[in-house]
């Protein structure tokens, strides 16, 4: 019995996981418009419509510098790629959503 409550459980993270995968690309080429490409994802300058695995290898080199009392957490952008995507998700990188403390 609980074997099964754990396949459900496997199953049902890989569904989640997979449905935030697919979200992000759908809203990444919404928001490029009618084309659905852009440059920036390949070497070079050619435009491709941007998959949900190239939208994340280019996000996961993101880091987020821990704030303080005074200064805010701050997430450090390394490629203009970056700053892009997060504004076709409609992020604001320069102020993470954390409650104030």
């Amino acid at each position: 019995m609980q074997d099964n409550k754990r396949v459900a459980a496997l199953i049902t993270v890989i569904c989640l996981a997979l449905l935030l995968f697919c979200l992000i690309e759908r809203q990444v080429r919404r928001a490029l418009g009618g084309e659905q490409k852009m440059q920036g994802l390949y070497p070079g300058s050619q435009k491709v419509r941007p998959t949900g695995r190239m939208i994340l290898y280019h996000l996961s080199d993101l880091r987020l510098r821990v704030g303080s009392a005074t200064d805010p957490p701050v997430i450090a952008i390394t490629r203009g790629v970056q700053l892009h995507l997060l504004d076709l998700l409609g992020l604001e990188p320069t102020h993470p959503r954390w409650p104030e403390t």
